[in-house]
């Protein structure tokens, strides 16, 4: 039996061809280790289009009068965008309980919100859940900090907006939350106004420098399990985003898979009780030696195994 992608497979040359403007347009990798999870999904979006042929289809990406619009709609099939509320908790606790109160007591700081910016958020559940947990941690939504949420993908933003879930985006959280800030209809779960309110959404590619360049500068930046999608000449040239756009002396949050190791040295490893995250150092400060910060600890932590002995 023929498989219904047999239809759809890519020459050598298509592949290129799709591969070149996808890292081109937004930065995503594919290679030949990925190339049968692209052409699947591709042929997927093939025939939902009706185009025919993958010639066709990438003719509509590259010169079509919608070719924006489907390129949206591309990504978010090729990417998985699966997520959940509360994901990587410890990060967040480390946000909303130590980064969030540090930046407002630092005392050169000027009277306005913390800026934070969930760079790649998908369908919403992590902007929501800061808002969510920094109103559980006593902090006040618009006067101790602000959150702007972005995604290169239009039909996850608008899901983003919509603010209506499914039980699986609840995997990580607990019966109270759910309870406090989510109303139940109908099998779906909607997000509390007085949460939805806090959050500003809106679309953004990283690789589109006029687009970037509306951007205010920020005090924090969440970008997790977005690079892994980036080769690494991707990954600089996002990461050179974020280091302008941050603040000096602010902090980048990524996912627990993710590295800046052979990506810059632009930024310094922070130790939080709760995670390590990376800073922006400020202009002459001394910056700290993460390794010899590390080593620090393992020395005291054998010392005090050694006097408990």
């Amino acid at each position: 039996m023929m498989d219904a992608l047999d239809d759809f497979r890519m020459t050598d040359a298509e592949f290129r061809i799709l591969s070149d403007l996808l890292r081109s347009r937004c930065g995503l990798h594919f290679d030949e280790a990925t190339r049968y999870l692209a052409e699947k999904r591709l042929a997927r979006r093939i025939r939902e289009t009706d185009l025919g042929s993958v010639a066709s289809y990438l003719y509509l990406l590259r010169n079509g009068a919608s070719a924006e619009e489907e390129l949206s709609t591309l990504i978010d099939i090729l990417t998985t965008n699966e997520t959940s509320f509360f994901r990587e908790r410890s990060q967040l606790d480390a946000l909303v309980e130590e980064a969030i109160p540090e930046l407002l007591a630092r005392p050169a700081r000027l009277s306005r919100p913390i800026s934070i910016w969930s760079a790649g958020c998908s369908t919403g559940e992590e902007p929501y859940s800061i808002v969510v947990l920094g109103r559980e941690a006593g902090l006040v939504p618009g006067k101790d900090f602000r959150v702007y949420a972005s995604d290169i993908s239009r039909p996850v933003l608008a899901k983003a907006r919509r603010g209506i879930y499914r039980e699986a985006a609840f995997r990580e959280t607990d019966d109270r939350l759910r309870a406090s800030y989510f109303a139940e209809k109908d099998g779906h779960f909607k997000i509390s106004d007085r949460i939805k309110r806090e959050v500003h959404f809106v679309h953004m590619n990283f690789f589109d420098s006029a687009r970037v360049a509306l951007l205010g500068t920020m005090d924090i930046i969440m970008c997790r399990n977005v690079l892994i999608y980036f080769d690494l000449e991707s990954k600089k040239q996002v990461v050179k985003v974020f280091r302008d756009k941050l603040e000096p002396g602010g902090y980048l949050f990524l996912g627990h898979a993710e590295s800046l190791i052979s990506v810059t040295t632009d930024f310094e490893l922070k130790h939080f009780l709760r995670d390590l995250v990376y800073r922006r150092p400020v202009p002459g400060e001394e910056r700290e030696d993460p390794w010899h910060s590390l080593a620090h600890r393992g020395l005291s932590e054998a010392e005090r195994i050694g006097d408990d002995q």
